[in-house]
């Protein structure tokens, strides 16, 4: 994420909390915090040529957006994902799974221990997709959410033990196969 995807990236967050991040939030996050891992997932749409392009031989712009971002701390060992958020319009499509797996990447390669989330207890659709990677709820926070005093779940991913590494090692290549995707994120050296 950069100072150049804010716009987006704030649009996404308002429609997707009902307390969203601050800009000056995000600034932090991206200029001035060594903790922090911000990413975006962008979707890249190539446009076919017109006829007056074809003519004259120019290759149309592809066409990008922000359909999501993530964001993540690096705190004592701990790789804390601190949000994660779709584009309502863009839902259903999996991009939401394609940001977790690149975030649990990124935990991978800064050495942490476990990956840590909070969800609220009444959204199912993303524990099942958090189980579905291996977290576990280890506790309940009570009255978490701001907004209405929502519980959340604290979910963790022990990324120590072998057989949960495996198998997300195998999930992350499937699912960066399928979608044919490029990650600048969890790859990069920190």
């Amino acid at each position: 994420m950069t100072m150049n995807d804010l716009p987006e990236v704030g649009q996404i967050d308002r429609l997707s909390f009902e307390i969203p991040w601050s800009q000056q939030s995000f600034r932090y996050e991206i200029l001035e915090s060594d903790h922090s891992y911000m990413v975006v997932l962008e979707y890249h749409q190539s446009r076919s040529p017109s006829r007056w392009q074809r003519w004259l031989h120019m290759t149309p712009v592809p066409k990008h957006h922000i359909v999501g971002y993530g964001g993540m701390w690096n705190v004592v060992g701990e790789a804390h994902i601190s949000s994660i958020a779709v584009h309502p319009r863009a839902r259903g499509r999996g991009w939401g799974e394609i940001l977790l797996a690149g975030m649990i990447k990124r935990g991978i390669i800064i050495g942490a221990d476990e990956v840590a989330l909070e969800v609220r207890v009444s959204n199912t659709r993303a524990q099942n997709l958090y189980k579905k990677y291996g977290f576990q709820i280890i506790g309940v926070k009570p009255r978490y959410y701001r907004n209405n005093s929502e519980d959340a779940y604290d979910m963790r991913l022990n990324i120590l033990d072998e057989q949960i590494l495996k198998q997300f090692e195998a999930q992350y290549r499937a699912i960066f196969e399928r979608h044919r995707l490029f990650d600048f994120f969890s790859e990069h050296e920190p």
